[in-house]
């Protein structure tokens, strides 16, 4: 079940009012794209360091890529069509390039 929210003027601390700020969009995409660390401060003092990268095959796209592919299903549908006006015989080639 959903939770129903209630007012956020009324639930939300001054210091998280961001009216009138604008960020930077794909600001640390680089730096995401090679991992990044993230500490949790637990209850009893201690710290938990977790490190992430990017999964095996994640592909994450620019910006201005991402405005006409909204979802993966959208990104694999366009690549099998283009996948599909390259010859059988040049993807043969590429393969065994590698």
């Amino acid at each position: 079940m959903k939770a129903t929210n209630t007012n956020t003027a009324e639930t939300m601390k001054k210091e998280y009012d961001f009216t009138g700020v604008t960020g930077v969009r794909g600001k640390y995409h680089k730096a995401y794209r090679k991992g990044h660390t993230v500490t949790i401060n637990n209850d009893d003092g201690t710290a938990t360091v977790q490190y992430f990268t990017q999964e095996d095959g994640a592909v994450m796209l620019e910006p201005d890529v991402r405005k006409y592919f909204s979802t993966a299903e959208a990104v694999n549908k366009a690549l099998r069509m283009l996948i599909s006006v390259f010859p059988e015989k040049n993807h043969k080639m590429e393969t065994a390039r590698r």
